[in-house]
């Protein structure tokens, strides 16, 4: 499971920005993931939950953004959106 990798930095992130900006506790965590990113939110959120303890997001909820999945068609300069990798241009 990737997601747990991608807590850790996430977690690392949010303890970096708390040092640089002298806060001691984060009570929510917003993240826009892509449809097509290849993350299961159920996996991150356990990760996040497992992986935030004894941290400054210690009492912190995750809310996912899923974001639809977008493409650029070489051939009409578009950004279109797809369901799935290599879904032909729309247009």
């Amino acid at each position: 499971m990737h997601e747990f990798s991608l807590c850790e930095g996430i977690i690392e992130t949010i303890t970096s920005q708390a040092r640089q900006h002298g806060f001691n506790r984060v009570l929510r965590v917003w993240l826009e993931i892509g449809a097509l990113a290849n993350v299961e939110p159920d996996a991150l959120r356990f990760a996040f939950e497992t992986m935030r303890r004894d941290t400054t997001a210690a009492t912190a909820t995750l809310d996912i953004i899923t974001l639809p999945g977008r493409a650029h068609c070489l051939d009409c300069a578009q950004t279109v959106a797809v369901q799935q990798h290599y879904d032909p241009c729309p247009l």
